[in-house]
């Protein structure tokens, strides 16, 4: 029977040679390629003196977006927190009273709303299932490494941006942490003005 990509090899089984068998000119054509690449022009780069931009579709740090007037977009409908598959997210909805216009856009708003960074694996699936578009993962922040294991749990606090950005993947009002922001990041190959460490 003939296979159906055509691509089948018959394999022969010869008997290696003398050189072959003790491995030297393995081994140094393996130490040549080595010795090469001493040569070659690095392209690693040093962080966090030099920082890489990202690209625009990188999923960072998540963020929940203002509409134009300042007022919060999420509607705590539950999406996010149903489409994510860590159940990363948790949130509570509650009414807005009276005098609240100015700070939640629908009737309902997320009254808690917090994200576990310990089990979020930036799928961006919170991102697609929001009909508000009120939730991102920005483009241009890491996620934050941290030693307690509390501080990686996420509330409205560090999530809701402080002012409105009309690009959905950038954090309006500056990053969270300046450590772990790449926005203004230029790729560079070389190490100019940079003191060896």
């Amino acid at each position: 029977m003939q296979s159906l990509t055509n691509r089948s090899k018959q394999v022969s089984q010869k008997e290696m040679t003398f050189g072959e068998s003790i491995y030297l000119p393995a081994i140094f054509t393996g130490l040549m390629i080595t010795i090469r690449h001493f040569f070659s022009k690095k392209i690693t780069i040093r962080y966090p003196e030099v920082k890489k931009k990202f690209s625009t579709v990188y999923r960072g740090l998540h963020v929940l977006k203002k509409d134009e007037e300042g007022r919060e977009r999420c509607t705590a409908c539950g999406l996010c927190a149903l489409s994510c598959p860590a159940e990363a997210i948790t949130m509570e909805a509650a009414e807005r009273k009276k005098g609240e216009e100015s700070l939640y856009r629908e009737e309902k708003y997320a009254a808690r709303y917090e994200i576990n960074f310990l089990r979020c694996i930036f799928c961006g699936l919170c991102e697609e299932a929001c009909p508000k578009e009120a939730i991102f993962l920005t483009s241009e922040e890491l996620a934050p490494s941290k030693l307690d294991r509390g501080d990686l749990i996420f509330g409205k606090d560090k999530l809701v941006e402080k002012v409105h950005h009309p690009n959905g993947k950038i954090r309006g009002g500056g990053p969270l942490e300046q450590r772990l922001y790449h926005g203004d990041a230029t790729y560079l190959s070389t190490f100019e003005g940079i003191a060896n460490s």
